[in-house]
């Protein structure tokens, strides 16, 4: 490979252009720049008609995006009088319940009551789809027991974490009698 190349060398030698520019030259070229007149860039009144459109066309999206009507079912209020005053007593009943466990929320017992609020989060998102279900098949008794029973789930896991809470702070109670005495 060696040979070849030094070959290939032999072969163009004469023909490379190995004269450097006369003294000055640089400063010549940069005179002849100067001297070009420069072109302002001209605003296309084309181009903000089009970016007048893309952000109609944008903001239309986004609006009819945001006024989608998301699919909802039906409540329990929306099934009978009767069920309308028994999903008011178990709504009261649960807001009752998380006011009273963040009255007692501290640093000892934060993670506990994040568990049970995801939890109670998991069976709201069910409850939702029971709604939907429930517009579904045409107001469908088993689905109305289904919504009973998520409420009382519901119901259920705060007054265990307020069991839980409870006893937390009954241990920690006695660890500072013992620490005291």
């Amino acid at each position: 490979m060696k040979d070849k190349l030094e070959d290939k060398f032999k072969a163009l030698a004469g023909q490379f252009d190995t004269e450097e520019p006369k003294l000055g030259h640089f400063n010549r070229f940069e005179v002849k720049l100067a001297r070009q007149p420069v072109k302002k860039k001209t605003w296309n009144p084309n181009t903000w008609k089009w970016l007048a459109i893309a952000a109609s066309i944008a903001l239309l999206i986004s609006v009819s995006i945001g006024n989608y009507p998301t699919k909802q079912g039906l409540e329990l209020a929306d099934v009978s009088p009767k069920m309308e005053e028994t999903q008011n007593f178990f709504v009261s009943t649960i807001q009752n319940e998380v006011k009273q466990i963040n009255l007692k929320r501290n640093d000892n017992n934060k993670k506990v009551i994040d568990d049970a609020m995801i939890q109670l989060k998991k069976l709201e998102i069910n409850y939702e789809l029971l709604t939907v279900e429930l517009e579904a098949t045409n107001k469908d008794n088993r689905i109305i027991y289904a919504m009973i029973s998520n409420f009382q789930q519901r119901i259920e896991v705060l007054k265990y974490l307020l069991v839980q809470l409870d006893e937390i702070e009954q241990l920690k109670n006695a660890q500072n009698e013992k620490t005291i005495t």
